[in-house]
């Protein structure tokens, strides 16, 4: 049950997660106008630094799911691992417009890839096996490199193993034991990574940001650059393949999905339902940011017209370098920094980002990388 009632300013949005994602999103809801309340385990986390009220408690906690749906007018959520029965229980009180079932099919990748199939997207070739008897027969059968995939769970390479030869088969066995549920895709050569971000409303108009590439270190994002190095009908493409799952989905809200490059063609990886890293450059690159139209979607305002301003490069802050990038940017007067108000520093965790706007990227990004050394 979706509620197509329009949630006016003043009013309260719930928002279950309290990273950087709901830190942003809560910053475009102030902006516009409306209260915030934040449901997450971890006291002053980034969102209730921004936030009206923080709710503390972990996210599969129905009293305090319960609270929240209370206190908020409408319900959002910053991540894909939200309790379905909890999605479920504030759908029915018609205060979640996303719904339960964008939530049901990228919490599991075997359904995610299925539904790909069902629609004859284009997706690596996969199978699902339950335990290390599968596992062995599959592996008899495929061309090896492979990579094998947790069904549930995983993000920035966690939860997957790449198996090289059949030398790696007793490791990928005892993944398997260990994780049950998983997938097993080919592994794609691929010219570049690229992502769809759309958003939707419940009445299914769709505004597309413009196609972003992407580039990795150690499976973590590292670099988003618009517009992508990409063919117009590469875009198209990914563009016709993402309305598609909208349409599909019912998506209402800000939606990403990544994908692969090879040639003139494209592959479906992954999606998320929400706002996603690789947006992050549309809040000074663009007429409007992924999170302001998503709270327009949610709370049942009209989308405003996606205008990309400048080319933009946005670069993830881990925490490795948090001291460096800071010491840049003494040198360095180009660039917008976000830190995301994290309470510890970690190696490989996600302290913020820095987005480089203009015709220059390349000079700015190169003066910036200098002054980092």
């Amino acid at each position: 049950m979706q509620n197509n009632n329009i949630v006016l300013p003043t009013q309260t949005l719930g928002i279950i997660g309290g990273g950087q994602l709901g830190r942003m999103m809560a910053i475009a809801a102030k902006y516009m106008g409306y209260h915030v309340h934040v449901l997450d385990p971890t006291p002053n986390c980034p969102t209730a630094q921004v936030a009206d009220g923080q709710i503390i408690a972990a996210y599969d906690d129905l009293n305090a799911i319960q609270e929240l749906s209370r206190v908020s007018d409408v319900i959002t959520y910053e991540f894909e691992n939200v309790d379905l029965e909890a999605a479920s229980y504030i759908e029915n009180l018609g205060k979640l417009p996303q719904g339960a079932y964008a939530l049901e099919i990228t919490q599991n990748r075997e359904k995610e890839k299925q539904l790909m199939k069902e629609l004859d997207l284009p997706v690596p070739d996969f199978a699902i096996v339950h335990n290390g008897k599968e596992c062995e027969e599959v592996l008899k059968e495929v061309t090896f490199p492979v990579v094998i995939k947790t069904c549930r769970g995983g993000y920035d390479g966690k939860g997957q193993l790449k198996l090289e030869s059949e030398l790696d088969i007793q490791e990928a066995i005892q993944f398997v034991e260990k994780n049950k549920h998983c997938i097993i895709e080919s592994w794609l050569t691929f010219d570049k990574e690229i992502s769809v971000l759309f958003t939707r409303t419940q009445t299914g108009d769709i505004e597309f940001f413009p196609v972003a590439e992407n580039e990795h270190k150690d499976h973590i994002l590292s670099r988003t650059t618009v517009p992508a190095r990409v063919s117009l009908e590469v875009q198209e493409k990914a563009y016709k393949a993402a309305r598609l799952l909208a349409d599909k989905m019912n998506i209402v809200g800000t939606f990403a999905i990544e994908m692969f490059v090879t040639g003139e063609g494209i592959y479906i990886n992954e999606m998320a339902p929400r706002p996603h890293n690789s947006g992050h450059y549309t809040i000074e690159a663009c007429n409007i940011s992924q999170f302001a139209q998503h709270i327009r979607a949610i709370c049942g305002l009209p989308l405003i017209p996606v205008e990309l301003l400048q080319p933009a490069a946005m670069i993830n802050i881990l925490g490795e370098d948090v001291t460096s990038t800071l010491q840049a940017m003494k040198q360095v007067n180009k660039g917008y920094v976000h830190l995301y108000g994290k309470d510890e520093v970690k190696t490989k965790r996600k302290m913020g980002h820095i987005t480089f706007i203009g015709e220059n990227l390349q000079e700015q990004i190169e003066k910036f990388e200098e002054a980092k050394q």
